[in-house]
């Protein structure tokens, strides 16, 4: 079990995983939906198993690509610790997890549940077709606060939209900023990213525009429905955590960009949505 959780860095669930509690709350909060442990844990177990599919997969798809890096070769699967074959059959155990969990929340989440494995799974290939492929890998997590609502509901709502936006938009900027490690492998191998196509102050500045629009979406929801003061105290602190990873990293210094991608992302996640909850039940 150790191996696995390393093979997808089980530690790095903390960035969707607060935003899909977001999402379920959210619609508790809006809706006469009462709270329901069945559909939380549900819940739960489709943001574990999809995210562990797709982390899963991509280290399968990246194995030759990550020996010939000497920053990831030490990876998992590089490194000897768990086969191919081994990766790709826990990726389709927790597909099939993923969808038995859908099938008993409601017939809207199971027949969006391949689309939603669709969406995580392509991410891997995407690095080989388009500098966008930090984009890709934001939309999969900016589906966690759609399909938390989802699970609560049955329907769609332009709120939890506002959310996943900003996880779009927020994952792909520090997924730049984490691409910079990998600015010169990536275009001597012909591997596609923001700052391989278009150099490290460029990547920097694009990165810091996503930024700029993820608080934005974080801010839109208060438009729409009744917040508090707590509320707008997390999107402060979102926002400062936001410009802070932006202070520690420029490209030519790199040394604290682990730093910016784990523990400020992770701290920004949790604390927004401790805030929101806060917010919610103090109303």
């Amino acid at each position: 079990m150790k191996k696995y959780l390393s093979l997808v860095l089980f530690a790095h669930s903390i960035f969707a995983l607060p935003f899909a509690i977001i999402g379920f709350f959210l619609a508790l909060d809006t809706t006469t939906n009462q709270f329901n442990w069945l559909l939380f844990v549900l819940m739960l177990i489709c943001m574990v198993t999809a995210r562990n599919a797709a982390m899963a997969f991509n280290r399968y798809l990246d194995r030759d690509i990550d020996a010939a890096n000497p920053r990831t070769a030490i990876r998992d699967i590089p490194a000897g610790r768990i086969s191919a074959n081994q990766a790709l059959i826990f990726t389709i155990i927790n597909c099939a997890i993923f969808c038995m969990a859908t099938y008993f929340i409601n017939p809207l989440c199971f027949a969006l549940s391949p689309i939603a494995l669709f969406v995580v799974l392509f991410y891997s290939y995407t690095k080989t077709i388009t500098p966008l492929c930090h984009l890709v890998l934001g939309l999969g997590l900016g589906l966690a606060p759609i399909g938390a609502y989802l699970v609560v509901t049955g329907a769609f709502n332009i709120i939890p939209i506002f959310y996943g936006l900003a996880v779009l938009t927020w994952v792909s900027g520090f997924d730049i900023i984490y691409a910079l490690q990998d600015e010169e492998f990536d275009r001597e191998n012909g591997l596609n990213s923001i700052p391989a196509n278009f150099g490290g102050k460029n990547a920097l500045r694009i990165s810091e525009v996503l930024h700029v629009l993820s608080f934005i979406f974080v801010l839109l929801p208060a438009f729409y429905m009744e917040v508090g003061i707590l509320y707008y105290i997390g999107v402060a602190f979102y926002g400062a955590l936001l410009i802070y990873q932006h202070r520690i990293v420029s490209v030519d210094d790199l040394s604290r960009v682990n730093r910016a991608f784990m523990t400020t992302n992770g701290v920004a996640s949790v604390i927004f949505a401790v805030f929101y909850l806060l917010d919610t039940w103090l109303k």
